[in-house]
């Protein structure tokens, strides 16, 4: 198949909500269906790309405005992007979006809403323990905030359903927008 446009998948969500998870399910389901596939992981890019940012929301806010912009990149050059970012920030995700779409590339905003209780069980980190101790000021959804998104392409109940119903919800979704080609149900 050839791919004549990509698009962005913006996953959004507390950490441990399960971007990384859903990453890792998605992308080798988008390259099976013969898509160019590239991951933009928030560490990853903040390690490399945003070496010496902090946590204040001004370092936040230019982190993702750099994710959104290498996405767009990749995106109008034929490459499905996924981002796995916490982006805590509703005004800074719309940014996003509009730098995005500004070349016409589609833009999905999944909204992975696992309680920050359930992100709390759930972390192997220890993260959430340090920020509670003190020890990880500004920490989001502890001493920052997360805003929800208003209204997303696609809200997913992470902290309750199983990995594997979410990417059904979510390749559901990029097939209905014609996307990606419908495929004979999400390999496992």
């Amino acid at each position: 198949m050839t791919q004549r446009h990509g698009f962005v998948v913006w996953f959004t969500g507390l950490s441990g909500a399960g971007k990384s998870t859903l990453t890792g399910l998605l992308a080798p389901e988008l390259r099976r269906r013969g898509l160019a596939v590239e991951v933009l992981d928030g560490d990853e890019v903040r390690a490399h790309l945003s070496k010496g940012l902090g946590f204040s929301r001004e370092d936040r806010d230019t982190n993702i405005l750099r994710i959104a912009y290498v996405a767009r990149l990749l995106a109008r050059n034929g490459v499905a992007v996924i981002t796995a970012a916490i982006s805590p920030y509703r005004e800074t995700r719309n940014a996003a979006r509009a730098m995005v779409e500004s070349d016409g590339v589609p833009f999905l905003e999944i909204h992975l809403a696992a309680s920050l209780e359930a992100c709390e069980a759930r972390d192997v980190k220890g993260l959430y323990a340090e920020a509670r101790a003190g020890k990880r000021p500004g920490f989001t959804g502890i001493d920052d905030p997360y805003e929800p998104p208003l209204i997303p392409d696609l809200r997913l109940d992470t902290g309750s359903e199983r990995p594997e119903v979410s990417l059904a919800a979510l390749v559901r979704l990029l097939e209905e927008r014609g996307l990606v080609p419908a495929g004979e149900g999400v390999a496992r």
